[in-house]
């Protein structure tokens, strides 16, 4: 199932926070060779995990991470200005209806359709919360899986060569992408939207408070 939790939550499923932080550490320096801080717990965090994000997040049957994201607002602090704002031409991308998105994740053991289920989470938050936009840095090996789930990003900026490509994308609000992206993940828009209204009712409103 999907679940959304904010950063301050996180203490109530020990388990499904634990092996989130450890499937990070393990996809981004182990298997990917990213220069990113790992503590003495196996845990991958950042800044940014500091601020109260979203996280949209696939728990198995044993509770365990399969797949997650995350999500802030970028009228705060945020990758895509902080450390790849020259890839937006200096301009940075800061409106109350634009989130970025960081930190996909995917366990080794997830199945196939995990990938889709965590990119629809970024639909719902658009439908959910009126955005306009979801921003979000990726690279290379990205590009493969937003076209295969049918939601290809408009490219911003980009930088770097074959597999180390960096790239700042936007994706739009669309009923319909996210309609195909759930039909490719074989996952049903009734079952996804009553996820995302359990964890923030019918008439959702963010509230994510920002902590140094």
């Amino acid at each position: 199932m999907l679940r959304y939790l904010y950063g301050d939550e996180l203490h109530r499923h020990p388990k499904l926070a634990h092996s989130m932080f450890k499937d990070r550490a393990d996809q981004f320096r182990t298997r990917l060779g990213w220069e990113v801080e790992v503590n003495t717990n196996g845990e991958e965090r950042d800044q940014y995990d500091t601020l109260n994000p979203i996280y949209a997040i696939w728990e198995e049957e044993d509770g365990s991470h399969g797949g997650s994201m995350r999500f802030l607002p970028t009228t705060g602090p945020v990758m895509v200005n902080d450390i790849f704002g020259h890839l937006t031409g200096g301009s940075p991308i800061s409106s109350p209806f634009i989130w970025e998105a960081t930190r996909f994740c995917l366990s080794r053991t997830a199945q196939a359709r995990v990938a889709g289920a965590i990119m629809l989470t970024a639909g719902e938050l658009m439908e959910g919360f009126g955005l306009t936009h979801i921003a979000g840095v990726f690279d290379a090996r990205m590009v493969r899986i937003y076209r295969m789930l049918g939601a290809s990003p408009e490219i911003l900026g980009s930088e770097g060569e074959g597999r180390d490509r960096i790239s700042v994308g936007l994706w739009p609000c669309s009923v319909e992408v996210n309609d195909r992206v759930a039909e490719k993940a074989g996952l049903p828009r009734a079952l996804s939207r009553l996820w995302f209204q359990s964890a923030f009712g019918k008439t959702a409103q963010p509230r994510v408070a920002r902590r140094a």
